[in-house]
């Protein structure tokens, strides 16, 4: 009996000539993968050998071996939902895997870049050198508000030719202005009326040299005709009186007019500062450093010091310079310590460490400033150069004296030696180095 199944007339044996039939076995389905599109291969195109049949759909599995009709079960390893090219982390090119395989290691950037020490150093340079800039200009300004241009030069008549130096007329006055009375107590300055020259002095800043001339209050002058500085009329001259007598007169317009008048030498520019100014620029700075040769007391101006390196305060320096009944000579000695400390004060002040250090400039500024007149065409730059002569003065740069006396006069005046004032002054207007002497 035949055991095959009836094949339509196509078993073995039968007549028909058509071979038989292959045996039918069950049929196994294998998983289908999602469909894709096809990949693009640069060099074969689509479906050339990847698994595109034209007439059929595209196999993801399709292998070399299928194509040939052989199916070995082997996997190409692939795991759906992981990377299919495209983006980095799989999913095609949107990277929407649907599988939990960890991302590729993704090597990191390039390091943050090492810093340019050198390029911030020169952008810390220019903000420092613009903020000093900043602060020089503001600090020049103010100062510049506060002064004091009270005193018209130009009200001055016949006045001398202008001479190769800069001159400066140096005042200090007896003004009280803006101290209570506790604080004339306490400076022993009394409390007399208006004011009055105290000291003045010439000082002139030379390429040659700088020269401070005292001129002792006492001296014997003629006071010429004047115009006043306020009432605008004309005055006839004097005659023969003391120099402090001009400014008694007619203020600082009339003494630089006597001044001009009794030495041919022309004045640039006038200081003038009174007790109170004096005592608080002293004071701002921390007191003045002085080296007093001999010790000496004076119960009118409250003097009492010791020989030897110590430092004044405001009080001590206004008594300093304020003492002449303690000595022979009188107003003479009190003109050499009054130079003697402007120097000392002028070489405190001028120094990097007041004026860079706004702690110390500002107060010592507005110390000064507010008792300190000065004539309309003087400016800060000016008494900057003021205060740097005197500096150079006590640092052996340049020479102080009194002016040249040839002994008395009416009313215990000084009569002054003309013709070494003539060569003195001669020597200050050509800028020659000073070679006179004073006897006193």
């Amino acid at each position: 009996m035949n055991d095959w199944p009836e094949d339509g007339g196509h078993g073995r044996g039968s007549a028909n000539s058509h071979s038989e039939g292959a045996r039918r076995m069950r049929h196994v389905q294998r998983p289908q993968a999602p469909q894709q599109p096809p990949r693009y291969d640069q060099d074969q195109g689509y479906g050339q050998n990847q698994g595109y049949d034209q007439g059929q759909g595209y196999n993801p599995n399709f292998t070399q071996a299928q194509g040939s009709g052989y199916d070995s079960g082997y996997s190409s390893g692939q795991v759906y939902g992981g990377q299919q090219g495209g983006g980095p982390q799989g999913g095609g090119a949107q990277g929407g895997g649907r599988g939990n395989v960890p991302p590729p290691y993704t090597p990191q950037g390039p390091g943050r870049p090492a810093p340019d020490w050198r390029k911030r150093a020169k952008i810390g340079s220019i903000v420092l050198v613009v903020g000093v800039l900043a602060w020089g200009i503001g600090t020049y300004a103010w100062a510049s508000s506060q002064m004091r241009n009270e005193v018209d030069l130009s009200k001055v008549i016949e006045r001398p030719s202008e001479g190769d130096c800069t001159t400066y007329l140096i005042v200090g006055s007896d003004s009280r202005e803006g101290m209570s009375a506790e604080d004339k107590k306490k400076l022993h300055t009394g409390s007399a009326a208006g004011k009055r020259t105290d000291s003045m002095m010439i000082l002139a800043a030379c390429s040659s040299g700088n020269t401070m001339v005292s001129l002792p209050r006492d001296s014997w002058v003629s006071i010429p005709s004047f115009v006043g500085s306020e009432s605008g009329k004309q005055y006839p001259a004097r005659g023969g009186s003391k120099l402090n007598a001009a400014y008694a007169m007619d203020g600082p317009e009339l003494l630089v007019r006597t001044v001009e008048f009794n030495t041919g030498l022309r004045i640039d520019h006038y200081a003038e500062i009174g007790f109170a100014g004096f005592a608080n620029i002293v004071d701002a700075l921390g007191g003045v450093d002085l080296n007093i040769e001999k010790g000496f007391k004076d119960k009118k101006s409250g003097a009492d010091f010791a020989a030897g390196e110590q430092t004044l305060n405001g009080e001590q320096a206004l008594a300093f310079v304020r003492t002449r009944y303690a000595f022979a000579q009188s107003d003479l000695q009190r003109t050499k310590n009054q130079q003697k400390f402007l120097s000392a004060l002028a070489n405190q002040a001028a120094t990097p460490g007041t004026i860079l250090n706004p702690f110390a400039l500002y107060p010592t500024l507005g110390a000064g400033l507010d008792t300190l007149i000065v004539d309309k065409d003087m400016s800060l730059y000016d008494l900057g150069k003021m205060f740097f002569a005197m500096k150079g003065i006590n640092s052996g740069d340049g020479k102080s004296m009194n002016m040249p006396l040839s002994g008395g006069a009416p009313q215990n005046s000084l009569k002054w030696d003309m013709p070494k004032v003539k060569q003195l002054v001669e020597q200050i207007r050509n800028d020659e180095k000073v070679t006179v002497e004073s006897d006193r």
